[in-house]
């Protein structure tokens, strides 16, 4: 593996403006709020959240979708929000999406031929009917899509049917780092099992590098290396997952990982679940000084004034936490419970 990462991300911000009140006041939604993370090559990284923490404005940004406010998108190194034209066709043919609802994100007049082709049209790439057909093949095989479905239109497929369409569609032009965003979420449980099986599988065989964004650490334990977590538009804690899962440094991590499922129900019934109190505060005005302190149960004076930066507890964790470490005053055993299982 590379030491150089494939994907920089520096002090990225997203602001929207907003018109809210009675008179229509002006107000800015910091939905990414200096951001920064890298990828490296064939690595997979994860960026968890809740809903509205700014995990999907975060992916379009990465992928040129949106610009940004405020900092950089480097890929191999190249600025993507200064790319055009030729470049950024290029630069796209290396950096796919995998998309969240596998119904809406294909063409229902296109076959799945067509659809798989697509992309090969529009790059101008294996134009020659035999080279086509051998490389439709390989896809199709590698994607788990029977051959017999090439001439269906979407509508005729289950949900992880469709999926796989999109994730071939998504390595048809060979890219080197596919953002996933939630691309299980809408699918049943035991499709979900099939489809990171074949991600994973797919990473190894092509070489690839996710950012896989998910609102769901059971899902992201089984496939990615590193995780970022995001809080209100911003990244509270960062580091790999084992370290990550046995031993969180944030409270907002602390309290996630508490509501994971844990197979065993002699495990299960005896963990604590942390509840979080309150409601996650509005994007258009964030509280002061540190955002997770309202519902913080470990609050104290300076958690309202200071507003902390990540700041390395251990070489390769990061955590924004102004009175670390918390974790010494900790009494229940949700953490443990969950730490023990993943050792088995």
């Amino acid at each position: 593996m590379s030491a150089t990462p494939i994907l920089e991300v520096s002090g990225l911000k997203k602001h929207y403006s907003s018109r809210a009140g009675l008179f229509g006041d002006k107000t800015t939604v910091k939905a990414v709020d200096g951001v920064s993370f890298s990828v490296m090559p064939q690595e997979s990284f994860a960026v968890v959240g809740e809903s509205g923490c700014g995990k999907t404005t975060l992916g379009k940004l990465v992928l040129a979708l949106e610009k940004p406010t405020e900092g950089r998108v480097l890929f191999d190194g190249a600025d993507t929000a200064a790319m055009s034209g030729a470049d950024l066709k290029r630069m796209r043919s290396q950096m796919q999406v995998i998309f969240q609802d596998p119904y809406s994100s294909l063409n229902p007049r296109m076959t799945v031929e067509d659809i798989i082709c697509e992309p090969w049209i529009i790059h101008g790439m294996h134009q020659e009917p035999a080279v086509r057909a051998a490389k439709l093949a390989k896809l199709l095989d590698d994607c788990g899509i029977a051959k017999s479905f090439l001439n269906r239109h979407p509508h005729e497929f289950s949900g992880g049917q469709r999926q796989r369409v999109g994730i071939a569609r998504a390595l048809a032009l060979d890219p080197r780092l596919v953002v996933a965003d939630e691309p299980v979420s809408a699918l049943d449980v035991s499709i979900q099992a099939q489809i990171l099986n074949l991600l994973k599988d797919l990473q190894k065989e092509r070489k690839l590098a996710y950012l896989f964004i998910s609102h769901d650490f059971s899902v992201v334990r089984h496939l990615c290396t590193r995780i970022a977590v995001m809080y209100l538009g911003r990244v509270v804690e960062t580091a790999d997952s084992e370290t990550l899962f046995n031993d969180p440094q944030h409270p907002y991590t602390e309290a996630l990982l508490s509501a994971v499922p844990v197979p065993d129900p002699s495990i299960e019934k005896r963990r604590k679940r942390i509840l979080l109190t309150g409601d996650v505060p509005s994007p258009l005005k964030p509280p002061s000084g540190c955002r997770f302190h309202p519902r913080c149960r470990y609050l104290k004076d300076a958690c309202r004034t200071d507003d902390p930066a990540l700041a390395e507890s251990r070489p390769g964790h990061f955590a924004a936490c102004p009175v670390l470490p918390f974790k010494d005053k900790r009494s229940d055993a949700a953490l443990v419970a969950l730490s023990n299982d993943a050792r088995k």
